[in-house]
């Protein structure tokens, strides 16, 4: 019987306490045996104020899941790929293409390096995928709202440069919009609302096109927003297609909703023992692609004060 592959989490956040560390405990292929964060949390492992710490007194590890923000993950990864180490990347991998290219030209033969999107794990994304084969796109919309209060507390890092804002949540869209067709996705207009004193929309509208036909986006980040995350797609030859709550619930042509509970992250850390066991690396920055050029076009208008 294989060992388990020793991981450390480097981020001891919200998203590793939720549902990094959950899924590593469900995967009989994964052992966790540290924690990097400055806080030094008790996690029930030895934890470190770094990775350098880490390696240079601390157990022996073969994989890192790297959970902090975007702004900081070049780095991290960069150190890791150095190390010898199998790297995983919370979305989007980093906080620029240039940095996402310069990891995967770091990236070794030997080694993988796994740059996730937990929304492509939905278990509607792989269906959606099926019925949309050898239709093509007339037209569509995106709506993805949601509390930042709520669903990212305390996070200010979210508001700063590389942040995304309400592209953070959004990015998770492109991710599955980039998985159910191999059409080309662009972005061809970009408003942007801006709070006073931060550095990242809190809400933004969209003209998109997919293979030419036109989706439009309304995205927004606020605490009085009712929650939803939905893509519309219609296609030539008549037929309809609604993902709802971010790819767990698929409605084709009206028929009734087919809807599984997610599990997304226990999928992501499959995939990595996968990938793993088979000596490769995934490492696409499609989604990211399409927020930097919605940055690109942005016309920026001012939004009421927001405190993070």
């Amino acid at each position: 019987m294989t060992s388990p592959t020793r991981i450390a989490l480097v981020g001891a956040g919200k998203i590793a306490r939720d549902q990094h560390i959950p899924a590593i405990a469900g995967n009989d292929g994964f052992s966790l045996v540290a924690i990097v964060d400055p806080a030094l949390p008790d996690l029930g492992v030895p934890a470190f104020a770094s990775l350098a710490a880490l390696l240079d007194g601390g157990p022996d590890i073969d994989a890192i899941a790297i959970c902090t923000p975007p702004q900081v993950r070049t780095a991290i990864a960069l150190e890791g790929i150095a190390a010898g180490l199998h790297v995983l990347m919370e979305k989007p991998p980093a906080a620029t293409l240039s940095e996402v290219a310069a990891i995967e030209a770091a990236a070794r033969a030997d080694h993988t390096v796994y740059a996730t999107w937990h929304s492509r794990f939905a278990p509607m994304v792989a269906p959606a995928r099926g019925w949309l084969a050898g239709r093509k796109i007339r037209a569509g919309r995106l709506v993805w709202r949601e509390d930042a209060h709520r669903w990212h507390p305390g996070q200010h890092w979210l508001w700063q440069p590389g942040g995304l804002g309400v592209f953070d949540p959004t990015i998770n869209a492109f991710s599955i919009l980039t998985a159910i067709t191999d059409a080309p996705w662009s972005i061809v207009r970009s408003d942007f609302q801006i709070p006073a004193g931060l550095h990242a929309p809190i809400s933004a509208q969209l003209e998109m096109r997919v293979g030419g036909a036109p989706v439009t986006a309304d995205l927004h980040f606020h605490d009085d927003d009712t929650a939803e995350w939905t893509i519309a797609l219609e296609t030539e030859d008549g037929g309809r297609l609604e993902l709802r709550d971010g790819g767990a619930t698929l409605i084709l042509d009206g028929a009734e909703p087919r809807h599984q509970p997610k599990a997304e992250y226990p999928a992501i850390y499959a995939h990595f023992g996968e990938l793993i066991a088979g000596g490769r690396s995934e490492i696409d920055a499609c989604p990211l692609r399409l927020v930097a050029d919605a940055f690109l076009l942005a016309r920026v208008s001012a939004a009421a004060p927001f405190e993070p």
